[in-house]
């Protein structure tokens, strides 16, 4: 197992571990929590070669993904860096990247009863007001449970909080940063339950939350 305590705080600076290739030939992860080698719970960032592709097969408990870049592709479409994926139990593809991307991917995680398929663009998608200087985009929301980005301007500062059913962040632009340190573009983090800080920002900088799940 990796990571699954979830009782303790997890800071991976993705861009400082190497690729470990998976079984498929041309596809390959950085995993950051993991429950079994091949199965049940895992967040992991998981890269496509150009042609690499994977058989027809589904997810128990779901899988979730966010395509950071490059473009990931099954029967339903081709999906550019930004394109986020709900995909529930039952949901069958056999996904493949004709020019190679990277994904961040969540599997066996979802609650019993969330059964949406959801696709969204999040580059077609309008930001909404938030919290402060804060915008906002939904992606998911589920008994609690919450998936968003969040963009923060230039030097916002955010007030202390504490994270009810705890919080996961991927750093997707910039650089985010709380009084415990700085976790540039690519950083994930896992805070616990009721864990608290008080983060801002330097610099515009985009983050992919999700909270209430923990």
């Amino acid at each position: 197992m990796l990571n699954m305590n979830f009782a303790e705080k997890v800071i991976i600076e993705t861009h400082q571990h190497p690729w470990i290739a998976s079984p498929h030939s041309g596809v390959w992860r950085k995993p950051l929590a993991r429950e079994d080698a091949e199965r049940g719970h895992a967040t992991s960032l998981v890269k496509f070669d150009p042609g690499a592709s994977f058989n027809e097969h589904d997810h128990p408990l779901g899988e979730e993904i966010f395509v950071l870049s490059g473009t990931f592709s099954d029967h339903t479409g081709d999906y550019h860096a930004g394109s986020y994926f709900r995909n529930p139990e039952g949901f069958r593809h056999a996904p493949f990247s004709k020019d190679g991307c990277v994904l961040l991917v969540k599997l066996h995680q979802f609650q019993a009863g969330d059964n949406e398929h959801v696709i969204i663009d999040t580059q077609k998608t309008t930001w909404s007001p938030g919290v402060g200087g804060l915008s906002v985009m939904p992606l998911h929301n589920y008994k609690g449970e919450s998936t968003a980005l969040v963009k923060w301007p230039k030097g916002e500062r955010f007030q202390p909080h504490r994270h009810f059913g705890g919080e996961e962040i991927f750093v997707i632009q910039g650089e985010f940063i709380d009084e415990y340190g700085r976790y540039p573009q690519g950083t994930w983090i896992r805070s616990p339950h009721f864990s608290e800080h008080f983060p801002y920002v330097e610099q515009e900088t985009i983050i992919l939350v999700k909270v209430g799940h923990l």
